[in-house]
């Protein structure tokens, strides 16, 4: 979705409709990578409830949108954890090695004790090009 470069509606009508005819999504020459934020321990037991900060920090990287799935505000309106996978960083570059970047810097600037990501997204497609050859160590760890 981060690099459909059309209207979406037309495409969900026809695909409803069951007729896609000659329509077909445009895509953006961009790259686009995301890094799922979840909570220790998932998939398997986790907690729920713990702060999570900086989001405009991770916000503020270029080409970067933070999508919430596992979230929620408490009673005070702090933003807290709801869900064992959280958050979705996902930003967009001119290349896969710009927004793997991009996506990890956001990664690196939210606040949240709670949570860890995998660090080995992109890899495969970046091995293909060449500019990764083996497999990155895998700190989990926010």
């Amino acid at each position: 979705m981060a690099r459909l470069d059309c209207d979406l509606l037309p495409l969900l009508m026809a695909c409803a409709g069951g007729d896609m005819g000659t329509l077909r999504p445009v895509l953006a020459d961009h790259a686009a990578l995301t890094v799922i934020v979840s909570a220790k321990g998932y998939p398997g037991t986790y907690t729920t409830g713990s702060a999570i900060g900086s989001l405009q920090a991770a916000d503020a990287v270029e080409g970067v949108t933070v999508l919430h799935a596992g979230t929620k505000r408490d009673a005070a309106g702090t933003l807290v954890s709801n869900g064992g996978r959280v958050l979705a960083v996902t930003a967009t570059a001119p290349d896969l090695r710009q927004a793997q970047a991009n996506a990890y810097r956001a990664v690196d600037a939210l606040e949240w004790q709670d949570g860890y990501c995998r660090r080995d997204i992109g890899w495969r497609a970046l091995s293909r090009s060449g500019e990764a050859e083996v497999m990155p160590e895998n700190h989990n760890a926010l």
